[in-house]
């Protein structure tokens, strides 16, 4: 590979660092993300995998600047970096809401797909006008450009006879296509991240593994960078590059995709592989994470985990904060652990 080539494929586009979100409920404050650090590297797509509630879409929310009260960024940073120069970064942390670069960044640079189709589209509103607001926003285009590029969006996305579409309503489309419809307006503009939450939660399987491939061939073809937030593995492993894992509020495991699929060293990363319906045979009974999330309100001592952890060792792992996290291989080159049983075991 062409040393230039390998630089800018390594470089971020988006670096979060040591990120934390706090809720305010009856006068205290509490962490739903807590140091959680991590890079998308420029066309690439990272995952961020965990259970509901372990701050996945939290996460995702913070880097639009779309936490609203009692919820607050209390800290760390969120940085975008310039597209040409890999010196020059935007803070979007430091941003105010009323700040221009704030309404460029939300649709402009940065794009995101949320779960539901049906809450992210107005219903009063054709799906040609909906798009078109999108580039008319963040493009010196006038309407029969905004047109034209609508029309050409819908035909990349798979939307048979986009002309006609233009002037349908969500109602009148399948969940499919409307979910096509929003990577389209999330795409148009052409941004430097897109942030995929959940994309695929309300449709068929089916429509599923064509969402996927639409998103990574599309990612693909247009150079943009992907963070999918998701809690099933099974498309970590046919979409990403590089893999989060998050349980209650921090980062426990991260590195390369093949690397946290085939070698995975925290308890939680293992646990969520084991329960993998794939992984195992007719007559097996399938194996579940015992217990749950905790609340908020109810952060255990020690490593967060332990609780659940089939590893857990007393005195050790229920005391004192949070692991830290450690590199894992030469120069972190494999990513990074935060358990204290890592090395333990046989």
């Amino acid at each position: 590979m062409n040393q230039a080539i390998a630089t800018s494929a390594s470089a971020p586009v988006l670096s979060v660092e040591d990120l934390k979100v706090v809720f305010e409920i009856d006068g205290e404050c509490h962490r739903a993300v807590d140091g959680v650090s991590f890079a998308v590297r420029r066309g690439t797509v990272l995952a961020v995998v965990g259970e509901s509630g372990c701050g996945k879409s939290v996460t995702a929310y913070s880097i639009l600047r779309l936490i609203q009260s009692p919820g607050r960024i209390a800290g760390g940073r969120i940085l975008l970096h310039d597209a040409t120069d890999e010196t020059a970064a935007l803070d979007i942390t430091a941003l105010s809401e009323r700040d221009d670069l704030l309404y460029q960044l939300r649709g402009g640079m940065v794009s995101m797909i949320f779960q539901e189709p049906m809450t992210s589209l107005s219903p009063v509103h054709t799906i040609g006008n909906q798009i078109c607001e999108a580039i008319l926003l963040h493009q010196p285009a006038d309407v029969a450009e905004a047109t034209r590029q609508a029309v050409a969006m819908l035909g990349a996305v798979g939307i048979p006879a986009p002309e006609r579409r233009l002037h349908q309503y969500p109602h009148e489309l399948s969940g499919g296509m409307r979910q096509r419809v929003v990577i389209a307006m999330a795409l148009v503009c052409r941004p430097r991240l897109l942030i995929a939450d959940e994309p695929t939660t309300a449709l068929d399987v089916t429509i599923q593994a064509q969402i996927l491939t639409l998103i990574r061939s599309l990612q693909e073809e247009m150079g943009t960078s992907v963070l999918l937030i998701t809690h099933d593995l099974g498309v970590v492993a046919q979409t990403a590059d590089d893999v989060v894992v998050m349980y209650l509020g921090r980062a426990v495991e991260s590195g390369p995709m093949r690397r946290v699929l085939k070698q995975p060293q925290h308890p939680y990363t293992r646990a969520l592989l084991d329960s993998l319906p794939g992984l195992h045979g007719h007559r097996d009974r399938l194996p579940s994470i015992r217990g749950s999330v905790p609340m908020l309100t109810a952060i255990p001592p020690g490593c967060p985990f332990h609780p659940r952890c089939p590893l857990a060792e007393p005195g050790l792992c229920d005391v004192g904060g949070a692991p830290l996290t450690r590199p894992l291989g030469p120069g972190g080159c494999d990513g990074s652990v935060a358990c204290l049983k890592v090395g333990d075991r046989g």
